[in-house]
């Protein structure tokens, strides 16, 4: 893992607490207004095999944060779209909020860019679900 990665999930893991929110909101989908279905904003299927059925306040994009949910409509993680570009010494991410209340575990990974987020930028997963449920959105 890049270092800029290791520090960017310590500096997270460590605040996670802290950024913790209300979970009742938008624990089951679709969640209130301003949050909308990612498909509906850009091509991309409804459920996306690994993240779920996205939402997301289109006043955050690119970075969000996205819910995500199961096929059920259960919240299993919210998610952070950071742009490679803004990973630099002089921009931080402040305030990186965890809506879905409290977190299991967090992972990060890079992505070359998709619809909605065409840029190259890291994933910044924080999972609500342990690490064995977070299969309930692996199909």
């Amino acid at each position: 893992m890049k270092p800029v990665t290791v520090a960017l999930a310590v500096l997270l893991a460590g605040s996670l607490p802290a950024l913790a929110r209300d979970p009742a909101h938008v624990d089951k989908a679709p969640p209130a207004a301003p949050y909308k279905a990612v498909s509906s904003l850009v091509k991309l299927p409804d459920f996306l095999p690994g993240m779920g059925q996205l939402f997301v306040d289109p006043a955050t994009l690119p970075a969000g944060p996205f819910l995500a949910y199961d096929h059920k409509g259960k919240l299993v993680s919210t998610i952070y779209m950071l742009p490679i570009k803004d990973l630099k010494p002089d921009k931080g991410f402040e305030n990186l909020a965890s809506p879905g209340g409290k977190v299991d575990h967090v992972q990060v990974y890079y992505n070359a860019g998709h619809p909605g987020v065409e840029e190259p930028h890291v994933h910044v997963v924080l999972w609500h679900v342990s690490k064995a449920d977070e299969a309930r959105v692996a199909k």
